[in-house]
């Protein structure tokens, strides 16, 4: 770094971010660099105390809100951008160094897409469905290996979590299934498992029904069909400022809703879903969808109507990802105009 009075004259700061160790590359107005400099996290929070307010810009990666919302206080103008829209301004060989300095340039693009920046509540509610994801995870790994296991002694149990909860303690309780004493012992310790990760998941969705009746956009977005308390608070977790998008087509792009094009010579083709973004989230959108599409035939209604008509036509698996899309759509205008579903008759 060069000393303290072109230190004043930093307006752009690109940061690439680390566990324990940072790289900094600092701009003047006309883009000549002026800091670059490796430090640690005690002597970044010192480094950008000390700096003008300016534009920092950082890769949307492990960390980067936090750092963002210290900035902000700071008095630094803070823009967070995903590291695939980075890639293209690295010159060269990658490095540290390099990164930092195709950020603090990607940073001033005029038409750069920016990753707004969450605060501590949203990641609370995120916290709380990577939590329950986990436990699901595990307790489905549990009982696929309880099914697998029991099938080699010669038993064989129907899918799902129901069956094997309501047969378990009867094969625990059969004496003359020819099961081993250690054998037994150890599905005892695998289905105590299996009932932990149960209590665990119920009481991680008590939390997150409870965190969706606190929220008035949860309860604007549970007033979609299809959208209940898991997929309003993981969407109003996800979406800072649903105005960020111009329009409700751009929030489905941004979740992977929309198809991919591979275009070229004016003839337009279109693919299947882009699958982008939190694919977390759209899963609880399709699965919502599917929810409401096995009762759509019961119901009247234009969009009932749509649905049905095109999971005739193209299939169950297609109208349940056109109904999440028309969801997605749907919960932008409830967030930005802040009204309450009104579903179209006739």
């Amino acid at each position: 770094m060069r000393d303290n009075s072109e230190v004043f004259e930093i307006l752009v700061v690109g940061i690439d971010l680390g566990k324990n160790s940072f790289h900094i590359h600092g701009t003047d107005a006309k883009g000549h660099v002026i800091l670059k400099k490796q430090v640690t996290r005690t002597g970044l929070v010192r480094l950008m105390s000390q700096l003008p307010p300016c534009l920092v810009g950082m890769e949307a990666c492990g960390g980067s809100h936090d750092w963002a919302r210290r900035m902000l206080k700071m008095g630094h103008d803070v823009r967070l951008m995903g590291a695939q829209f980075v890639k293209p301004y690295v010159k060269s060989n990658k490095n540290d160094f390099s990164d930092a300095a195709a950020i603090c340039e990607a940073v001033t693009r005029p038409n750069m897409r920016f990753v707004p920046i969450k605060g501590m509540e949203q990641q609370d509610v995120q916290s709380i469905h990577r939590a329950r994801s986990l436990a699901v995870s595990h307790r489905t790994a549990h009982a696929n290996q309880m099914r697998g296991l029991l099938m080699e002694y010669g038993i064989v149990l129907s899918q799902g979590m129901a069956s094997l909860r309501s047969q378990i303690p009867d094969i625990l309780a059969d004496a003359d299934n020819d099961l081993t004493p250690i054998f037994r012992e150890l599905l005892y310790q695998l289905a105590d498992e299996v009932r932990r990760l149960d209590e665990r998941v119920a009481c991680y969705d008590l939390q997150i029904r409870q965190l969706a009746e606190q929220s008035d956009a949860c309860k604007r977005l549970m007033s979609i069909p299809g959208v209940g308390p898991m997929s309003a608070t993981a969407l109003v977790a996800a979406v800072t400022d649903a105005k960020a998008f111009g329009n409700g087509r751009e929030m489905a792009a941004w979740l992977g809703l929309v198809p991919r094009q591979h275009s070229t010579g004016g003839k337009p083709k279109l693919l299947g879903i882009s699958k982008r973004g939190d694919s977390y989230l759209r899963k609880l959108l399709i699965q919502g969808a599917q929810s409401a599409l096995r009762g759509a035939e019961k119901k009247t209604g234009r969009q009932n109507k749509w649905v049905c008509e095109l999971s005739k036509r193209r299939g169950r698996n297609v109208a349940a990802v056109a109904l999440a899309n028309k969801n997605m759509r749907t919960a932008w205008a409830l967030l930005t105009k802040h009204e309450c579903y009104q579903p179209v008759i006739g």
